[in-house]
């Protein structure tokens, strides 16, 4: 079986397209590879979502006392 296979250069192999027809100016090669990367990218992936502290179980548990100079204002502060 002999198949009619084209031996190709390194650099079409690396290709990530050919042009077939036409003969394209560089800025318009520029901004088609622009597009078709990306096309091909998974995006940005949004920012992560704040912590919501509201129901935080750690709330729950009772937090040890201070001790020392300014330990009763150190008390009402929230952390």
């Amino acid at each position: 079986m002999s198949e009619n296979v084209e031996e190709k250069s390194p650099e079409e192999r690396r290709a990530l397209f050919r042009v077939i027809k036409g003969d394209p100016t560089p800025e318009e090669l520029a901004a088609l590879t622009v597009v078709l990367a990306a096309a091909a990218s998974d995006g940005d992936e949004p920012p992560p979502k704040p912590r919501d502290l509201w129901s935080n179980p750690a709330d729950r548990l009772r937090r040890p006392l201070e001790v020392g100079p300014g330990a009763w204002r150190a008390s009402a502060l929230p952390r």
